[in-house]
């Protein structure tokens, strides 16, 4: 299995390598993407080295798509690749995982049309305005979407999201 993270400089420390470690951890290769090459940081300083400049990646290639939280998302929401990237997925019912603020970039996007989901609840009138079903729980899943909306959430996200790609699987 291929994971794909997708964020950018201040994203949510842990809402990026929890995921990271515990995907690595069941076997999987994990990619991390960013808008350009080098490294991006956390909002509480972390460095995490870029595998490769957003632009460059087909989106076929992968098996799961994460979209940790943070500032992050903001960053995104602007970057044609990263746009795509989430349409190609939610359009090929592949797994998406997003987090806290990840779920902007699906709304940007204009994916979450009579979608069932969650995310931190600064952002839930966005997913209203992109025409999703906004849920305030630990997680919400829609199929193949998994969301939630905060670091305290990570425990049941990352279950969500390990019975995602089980379904997937079978």
């Amino acid at each position: 299995m291929h994971a794909l993270i997708v964020s950018a400089d201040q994203f949510e420390d842990c809402e990026l390598l929890y995921p990271f470690y515990r995907l690595r951890e069941d076997g999987a290769a994990v990619t991390v993407a960013a808008p350009a090459a080098g490294r991006i940081t956390g909002k509480h300083g972390y460095t995490v080295t870029v595998d490769a400049p957003l632009a460059t990646l087909d989106a076929e290639r992968f098996d799961l798509l994460v979209l940790p939280g943070g500032k992050a998302p903001a960053a995104l929401v602007h970057e044609p690749a990263a746009l795509a990237i989430a349409r190609a997925f939610v359009r090929g019912n592949r797994p998406v995982a997003a987090i806290c603020h990840g779920p902007q970039v699906l709304a940007a996007a204009g994916v979450l049309a009579g979608r069932h989901v969650t995310a931190y609840h600064t952002v839930a009138d966005d997913l209203r305005r992109a025409g999703a079903f906004y849920e305030d729980r630990a997680v919400v899943v829609d199929g193949a979407l998994v969301t939630s909306r905060q670091p305290a959430d990570l425990p049941d996200f990352m279950r969500a999201l390990r019975r995602a790609l089980e379904a997937k699987s079978r």
